[in-house]
């Protein structure tokens, strides 16, 4: 699961590495954390999937892995809620659920 996280790492820090308050550490711990819920969400231990299958199957979902990824990281401090407004600034953000839209649960055949 490495090479994925390596490679979602490296894109996200690209892309916030002028954030002055961008911690590496944190980002990483996101992308694990998003890497692991899309494994849970398809039931890879219930259907054998051998650790190969996991590191190509997780590729389908790297869009989804980064975007969540993304998401955590930019709820840090504001976790919880659906809406912020400040100075004349009104944010609402997106049901995180929804970022997990297109993964589907490996069903076993019987």
């Amino acid at each position: 699961m490495n090479d994925i996280a390596e490679e979602i790492i490296a894109e996200l820090t690209i892309e916030l590495q002028k954030d002055p308050a961008f911690n590496a550490d944190i980002l990483a711990i996101k992308v694990k954390n998003a890497i692991r819920e899309v494994i849970l969400k398809r039931n890879y231990s219930e259907n054998s999937y051998t650790e190969t299958q996991i590191k190509e199957d997780l590729y389908n979902y790297y869009s989804v892995i980064k975007s969540v990824a993304l998401y955590d990281y930019n709820q840090i401090g504001i976790e919880g809620e659906v809406a912020h407004s400040e100075n004349g600034t009104s944010r609402s953000y997106v049901d995180r659920n929804n970022l997990f839209a297109d993964v589907r649960a490996i069903a076993k055949i019987i």
